[in-house]
């Protein structure tokens, strides 16, 4: 069995007869047994598997050579401790029957649904929120050794996480900012998940469901608030046609033949429909001959529609 050495050192005080005080400080060579040596039992049993290898060969060669793909590794243990040389993989790799077990571990990128969570936001509304998780596996030593099942513990921090930062953010601002709240969430995860050796690569919110009397609520202030709008642009364009309306009749004022061509207009659009009854307008100037001067003067100049 492999010792170590350790050194115990001793320091303390005493008052002889003289009434003197004296300080002495003693040092000790300490030997232990290593921890992390093997031991006969431990002797034993290996080389026990290596003569069972040898007996029951060739057929032994089935059960001590396993192979993993590019995209895992595999991580050894001897009678329950953690094999030298860090993970094996990819390829060809040895094991002794009986004292050895081993794990693979995927490094692939792994997605998983975060169940929808009903999440209380800072301005006092319920809303159920749903996300998608990305990770890997960077350390597989550490997915292994440092956590149970790395695969459930992060699923449970992420619906935590979730709940946690959707809860500081305002109604609007969840709506809105959806990509900040994911690169946060992503962060606070990863940072959570680093000693396990897993990366958390993505996090994207998929949808966010709002109660129904909330969506009515949200249906009828969008809606008036388009209708005020409509309003206003259609009051808009009332100021605009007045204004070209206004030009208009100063074109017609200076030249009387435009609003002869433009009854010759109307009358044009009318015929086209293919109407039984034509509305004929009849021009006021034509009534001028038949009126005495004064008369005519004061119809010239009276707002009677033509």
């Amino acid at each position: 069995m492999r010792t170590y050495c350790a050194l115990q050192m001793d320091f303390g005080c005493y008052d002889k007869d003289s009434g003197e005080v004296e300080c002495y400080l003693e040092i000790h060579l300490v030997s232990a047994a290593n921890p992390e040596a093997a031991g006969c039992v431990e002797r034993f049993a290996t080389f026990m598997s290596l003569l069972l290898v040898i007996i029951t060969f060739p057929f032994s060669l089935f059960e001590c050579f396993k192979v993993v793909q590019e995209f895992e590794r595999a991580v050894i243990f001897r009678l329950g401790r953690l094999r030298k040389g860090g993970a094996r993989g990819p390829g060809l790799f040895f094991v002794l029957p009986c004292i050895d077990t081993y794990r693979k571990v995927d490094l692939r990128t792994v997605s998983f649904d975060v169940p929808p969570q009903e999440v209380l936001t800072r301005d006092s509304v319920t809303v159920a929120v749903d996300a998608v998780v990305y990770y890997r596996i960077k350390e597989p030593l550490n997915a292994v050794v440092r956590v149970a099942d790395y695969s459930a513990s992060t699923r449970l921090l992420a619906a935590t996480t979730l709940r946690n930062v959707l809860g500081m953010r305002d109604l609007a601002q969840l709506l809105s900012d959806r990509e900040a709240i994911s690169h946060m969430m992503q962060a606070n995860l990863d940072e959570a998940t680093d000693p396990w050796g897993v990366e958390v690569e993505r996090v994207e919110i998929k949808d966010v469901r709002l109660p129904v009397q909330l969506q009515r609520a949200m249906a009828a202030e969008a809606e008036a608030d388009r209708e005020a709008r409509a309003k206003i642009i259609a009051a808009e364009g009332e100021i605009k046609a007045s204004r070209a309306l206004k030009e208009a009749s100063l074109v017609m004022v200076d030249n009387p033949m435009a609003l002869q061509l433009r009854y010759l207009q109307s009358l044009n659009t009318i015929s086209a429909e293919k109407n039984s009854t034509i509305i004929f307008p009849f021009p006021m100037d034509f009534l001028r001959s038949f009126m005495s001067p004064g008369a005519g003067t004061s119809i010239t100049h009276s707002h009677l529609p033509v």
